[in-house]
């Protein structure tokens, strides 16, 4: 059960992590083009983000054993809703929420969305967490950090069935952002460090552990409403409980108008250690007004 809530987090978070051009191209540029996760809204405008994420995986690698294993499946929608609130524009707030859906025992991929909960099958509202985003330096306006303190609302990580939900610490996550578009302007590189404190209950798998994710995301933009890219992310756990693992993948983005963006992306866990190996396919909506 330990490793579920390290693929849902790097699942979801590498769908929030694609994007265009830097931010200071605001003013000639379309939304998927401006706003980066690098990029914070100015005072008084809103972007509310929708993912949807479903990891599934039939293999996992455990004491250094790669085997086959009865399908389990994770199913994970978050909102994550911020606003600017500073005349420099450099400070958001927001707030995060989770919401999951679970099955095992070989179910079929898609018995969550049946929202079931039987023997097999768990779902229900796991966490929140108060969030702000930052530019530290003003000079350098590609380069921001989140900071969120996630809060469980759960009491039992696995319920009597043997069924997994979330985990029950607390966690102090921030992820840093950085974005630099290639003199041609077509091209975009984009990095992301996420880092993870977890720490408040004693019974969780991820109590007294630290996480670091390192990924790289390439995109190329085909026209100025649409992305396509490419990335590489690792995860690594240290402290009471330790785990890794690596993920590659590829997505798209497309403006559908002036507010809102879809959001596609498709990832496959390629190695690890004390992990399952599976794969994950996101759609996400999103809107900045």
């Amino acid at each position: 059960m330990r490793n579920r809530f390290s693929k849902i987090v790097v699942s979801s978070v590498l769908l929030m992590s694609f994007s265009a051009f830097s931010q200071e191209e605001v003013d000639t540029k379309s939304n998927i083009q401006t706003y980066t996760p690098s990029k914070l809204l100015n005072k008084g405008q809103w972007d509310v983000k929708f993912f949807n994420n479903l990891y599934t995986e039939t293999k996992g690698n455990y004491n250094g054993v790669k085997a086959d294993k009865l399908r389990e499946n994770y199913f994970t929608s978050t909102i994550d809703i911020f606003t600017g609130i500073s005349d420099n524009n450099r400070l958001n707030i927001g707030l995060l929420l989770e919401y999951r859906s679970n099955t095992k025992n070989g179910e079929n991929a898609t018995s969550v969305f049946g929202f079931n909960d039987d023997v097999n099958s768990r779902n229900g509202l796991s966490s929140f967490a108060p969030a702000l985003k930052w530019q530290p330096i003003e000079s350098v306006g590609n380069f921001s950090i989140q900071s969120a303190f996630h809060i469980p609302i759960i009491d039992e990580e696995t319920d009597i069935n043997g069924v997994y939900l979330d985990q029950t610490a607390y966690t102090f996550q921030n992820r840093f952002f950085y974005d630099y578009t290639l003199p041609s302007g077509d091209w975009q590189l984009f990095t992301e460090l996420n880092t993870e404190y977890n720490f408040g209950d004693e019974a969780s798998f991820a109590n007294k552990t630290i996480v670091f994710a390192p990924g790289i995301f390439m995109s190329y933009f085909p026209s100025d409403k649409t992305t396509v890219l490419g990335f590489v992310q690792h995860y690594q756990r240290f402290g009471d409980f330790t785990q890794d693992f690596t993920s590659v993948g590829f997505g798209g983005k497309y403006q559908l108008n002036q507010t809102l963006n879809l959001e596609i992306l498709y990832s496959k866990f390629v190695r690890g250690n004390d992990t399952g190996l599976g794969q994950s396919f996101n759609i996400g909506l999103r809107a900045l007004f």
